[in-house]
């Protein structure tokens, strides 16, 4: 079986890890791939995000199966014209990819479903977000509609500090046409819990609870990233947990797509946050594994992915039992230095092989090769240092100790991944 793969990330390279343990032995590509992915896969140098180019690609090397890593693919529609030439794909078309590309779209969306979330305007002008913000006490919290890399959420102190934001969004164009559109929304209280759950349009699974750390530098301090580290599974998913996340935002989610005639293969991501009096409230939706989620809920993974992903693309989700998470993952991500605003690229990358050692794996995302063949940074997020272990503590140890040998000038990575989880109880 030859699998194609698009994207060039962390994710993407823990996605192929996967489907290479499958006893199905599948050929795999990846489309661009990173030097990180070689090993493993054919890299096709074309555009994940060019429809045409990606069907030209699977005609041409007989894929039986793409799975779309990012995001970016899918809102643009590429899973729908594979799809339109009988080649099956992982991932949901482009009007189930608004669920993530309009935080507008979403908000609605689980409005008009009785899902989970906090109270939110619309804005489009500075003034309406000036009155919206006034309607509302700090902390503040200001998105930006579109896609924006993970670096569209803003909380925010003051009032006056939310109004450069939106003012950055809408009239200075920070974000490009992302920003055009702003939501504002109340402030949530509590502690983010990723839910990963995979669905075949009829049965939706659940995948390891992991948690992520979105913020910079340690102790949640600096900007937003796209990610600077996570764990899995969380100490605290008990399975009354899990079966609240399943009942209370998943399936009804599932079930809401169904009702507007939204076809949907692939990853359901539930950002949530776990409130202090208990309750749920959903912060967003991806349409895709998360990054860094992905390189430790991969890991962690008790059954065949490649196996999952043939159920799903199949209709056939509710036939495969559903594995325990087996030991546990942390995954620190280390970034160039300037990350997230300006990252500097072009440094010497060493200390990465081996892949695996035994207790841990690195996971590449912005590498790349100079003239010469040396491998060198090419993008912020660098790679992501995976830990394995019986224990999260373990994991976390072997982690951290990976990442003492690996060599990037400048670089930067957060000490405290991890740190205090098992006070999230």
């Amino acid at each position: 079986m030859n699998v194609l793969v698009l994207g060039g990330g962390g994710r993407e390279h823990a996605i192929l890890w996967a489907l290479a343990r499958s006893p199905q032995a599948p050929r795999l590509f990846a489309a661009p791939g990173n030097p990180g992915m070689e090993p493993l896969a054919t890299r096709l140098d074309l555009n994940p995000c060019d429809p045409e180019a990606v069907l030209a690609a699977a005609r041409e090397h007989r894929i039986d199966l793409v799975a779309v890593g990012p995001e970016a693919p899918l809102v643009a529609g590429v899973a729908d014209r594979l799809r339109e030439a009988g080649i099956p794909v992982f991932g949901p078309g482009a009007s189930g990819a608004r669920l993530e590309g309009s935080k507008v779209f979403s908000k609605e969306f689980m409005e008009r479903h009785g899902i989970p979330t906090s109270s939110f305007e619309r804005c489009t002008s500075l003034p309406a977000c000036a009155e919206a913000l006034r309607r509302r006490t700090p902390p503040y919290v200001v998105k930006a509609d579109g896609l924006a890399a993970g670096k569209g959420a803003f909380v925010i102190p003051t009032l006056e500090e939310a109004l450069d934001t939106c003012r950055s969004l809408l009239e200075e164009h920070a974000l490009g046409a992302a920003g055009a559109t702003v939501v504002v929304e109340d402030f949530v209280e509590g502690f983010e819990i990723t839910a990963l759950a995979v669905t075949d349009g009829r049965t939706i699974r659940l995948l390891p609870l992991s948690q992520d750390h979105k913020r910079a530098f340690d102790g949640d301090q600096g900007p937003n990233t796209g990610g600077m580290g996570a764990y899995a599974p969380v100490p605290w998913g008990t399975d009354a947990l899990r079966e609240r996340i399943l009942r209370e935002v998943l399936e009804p989610t599932l079930e809401g797509l169904q009702e507007e005639g939204i076809p949907y293969c692939g990853v359901l991501y539930a950002g949530l946050m776990l409130a202090p009096d208990g309750s749920l409230s959903v912060l967003e939706y991806n349409v895709r594994l998360g990054d860094p989620e992905a390189q430790e809920v991969l890991p962690v993974f008790g059954g065949d992915w490649l196996e999952v992903v043939q159920r799903c693309v199949r209709g056939e989700l509710a036939a495969i039992p559903w594995p325990e998470p087996r030991g546990h993952a942390l995954g620190v991500v280390l970034a160039s230095g300037g990350y997230p605003d300006a990252p500097r690229t072009g440094e010497r990358l060493q200390g990465t092989e081996p892949f695996d050692d035994g207790t841990s794996l690195v996971f590449h995302a912005g590498t790349g090769r100079d003239e010469a063949g040396n491998l060198v940074s090419r993008g912020g997020r660098v790679l992501t240092v995976v830990g394995l272990g019986e224990t999260l503590e373990q994991a976390r140890e072997r982690a951290y100790r990976r990442l003492e040998g690996i060599r990037l000038g400048g670089s930067f990575f957060r000490s405290d991944i991890g740190h205090g989880a098992h006070r999230n109880l």
